[in-house]
């Protein structure tokens, strides 16, 4: 694990504010931004202790590798989340509802993928070590704070950690244009786990053929499919209406 963690951008550093106040070390924000919304987050960042330091924006830049970062750069020790899927699985209460990204290598997507997951409830996020990007400060930025609430289970196996899920009797769906029946056909209201593919290439074979079900997303118009992050957003919340 990282020594220290780059936050960039009001929402994530907010959120780690909110939830691990202890574990922000030190703050960086535009010395020439004294609006009241910078005026806040210099408030919170006192009352948990944190050193802020006002700077240039050039010197943040620096911190963030030339990420955008509105401004607000912290530094933070690592936040543990659930370090691997039984341990996220043993202690839950509800269904399961898990997220799977095969493939989803652009940061934003998965920013947003994160996003969205955060906001249906989604209990961990999976995807391979080979096809997929980490979580850096872009993800992060985009992902609003839900980096810091949602577990990133990156596997080594990813068809492997799928029959291992389903040996929990929990149900996987994929997304695929081509199948029969429509997300809204299918009962997902007990356990079940979401496996989209990237945009363009979609599912690799093996994770589509070890999917326990198929299913497409009905499109009305002229074009053929949507962006990942959009099309995880439909299916999380097909889930989320069932369920209610």
């Amino acid at each position: 694990m990282a020594a220290t963690q780059v936050l960039a951008g009001f929402h994530a550093v907010i959120a780690r504010l909110r939830q691990a106040p202890a574990s922000v070390k030190e703050l960086y924000v535009e010395a020439a931004r004294r609006d009241k919304r910078m005026q806040s987050l210099i408030e919170q960042a006192n009352a948990a202790g944190c050193a802020v330091h006002p700077v240039s924006m050039d010197r943040l830049d620096g911190l963030t590798g030339g990420s955008r970062h509105q401004g607000v750069v912290a530094i933070a020790d690592p936040r543990k989340l659930a370090a691997d899927l039984d341990e996220v699985l043993d202690t839950l209460a509800a269904p399961a509802l898990l997220l799977i990204l095969d493939g989803v290598t652009d940061p934003h997507n998965l920013g947003a993928c994160l996003r969205t997951a955060d906001a249906a409830g989604v209990h961990a996020v999976i995807a391979p070590k080979d096809r997929a990007v980490g979580l850096n400060t872009t993800v992060q930025r985009v992902a609003c704070g839900a980096a810091e609430s949602v577990p990133y289970i990156m596997v080594t196996n990813l068809a492997r950690t799928m029959r291992d899920i389903k040996e929990r009797n929990i149900w996987l769906v994929g997304t695929d244009d081509q199948a029969t029946q429509s997300i809204h056909e299918v009962d997902v209201k007990g356990d079940i786990a979401w496996v989209m593919g990237a945009e363009g290439e979609g599912m690799r074979r093996l994770t589509r053929e070890t999917c326990d079900i198929l299913a497409h997303i009905p499109m009305m118009g002229s074009v053929e499919s949507l962006n990942v992050s959009v099309a995880t957003g439909v299916c999380l919340f097909e889930t989320v209406r069932q369920r209610k």
